[in-house]
């Protein structure tokens, strides 16, 4: 206990000397962490988004104005012979352009000005959980339908769904490497400040030394120096996205909610806030390390 007594008042010390240079190590590192932090609330957001619309997969069987009601049976027994439907919905024109009145209010008076019903009869068919994920034989079916008569036009969900993935896996990849570089730039920061405290401390040291002390008791306080930098610039990064998440859901969480159908957006669990600032306190403490294996 006194040793870690003597840790945390040498490095708290250290760090109040050189405030101006720990502030920069301290900010390096928080903008590292912020960039992470970032890049988790986005991938969260689009994971979230990608599975809620792969819970509501569906085709859209847009039919034409002139299909007879022998075509659309023949359609919807092909769609139910598929085995890739969990069910059918049959939609008039009526019906469509009423959806559209609803899910588009401001629009609705638009609408009702034009000469005739613009909005095809359409079936709507809605996946199985697990025909989502047989995307060979949806792909098959949807092309199946494209070429069937009486069909305008094939809404199929799951290719967005595939494209929203390939973002996904996008931005996970620029995001790693992107931190990978930020993480290597905070713990070369962190090291250059304790270098400069342990050299303003070199007479201190070299009586430390001459005196027998252990060697735990010089290294531990620069270890620690780092930590509590990496540590309070874990804390700014935090800070920060709260700040940005709180902005956003403000500004922007009802239209996204009308436009993606997300309630709102998700910010950092506690969990991924914990792992955020070990991190921080991680990068702090390999910054320290590094000057501390210096000392003999």
């Amino acid at each position: 206990m006194r040793a870690l007594t003597y840790f945390v008042t040498e490095a708290a010390g250290s760090l109040w000397r050189g405030r101006r240079a720990a502030s920069l190590a301290i900010l390096t590192i928080g903008a590292g962490l912020f960039v992470l932090g970032f890049f988790l609330i986005v991938n969260t957001n689009l994971q979230r988004l990608a599975a809620r619309w792969g819970e509501t997969a569906e085709f859209a069987i847009y039919l034409r104005d002139d299909v007879s009601a022998e075509q659309v049976e023949s359609l919807s027994r092909l769609v139910h012979d598929s085995g890739v439907a969990a069910r059918v919905d049959q939609v008039s024109k009526d019906q469509a352009l009423e959806r559209f009145r609803q899910d588009f209010p401001d629009l609705g008076a638009t609408a009702e000005r034009l000469n005739r019903n613009p909005f095809p009869a359409s079936l709507d068919v809605r996946l199985r959980p697990g025909a989502s994920r047989a995307e060979e034989a949806a792909e098959a079916l949807a092309g199946t339908l494209a070429g069937s008569p009486g069909v305008a036009d094939v809404r199929y969900d799951r290719r967005w769904l595939a494209r929203l993935n390939g973002v996904v896996r996008f931005v996970r990849t620029v995001g790693l490497i992107i931190v990978g570089m930020l993480a290597l730039a905070a713990a070369l920061t962190v090291a250059n400040v304790v270098r400069l405290a342990a050299h303003a401390r070199r007479d201190e040291i070299e009586i430390m030394q001459l005196v027998g002390a252990p060697l735990t008791y010089i290294r531990g306080p620069l270890v620690l120096e780092g930590v509590m930098q990496g540590g309070a610039g874990a804390v700014v990064a935090i800070a920060a996205l709260g700040a940005l998440s709180a902005l956003l859901r403000a500004r922007y969480g009802g239209a996204i909610s009308q436009v993606l159908g997300m309630e709102s957006l998700t910010f950092l669990p506690v969990e991924l806030s914990g792992i955020l600032l070990l991190g921080g306190m991680l990068l702090g403490c390999i910054g320290g390390l590094m000057v501390a294996r210096g000392v003999r």
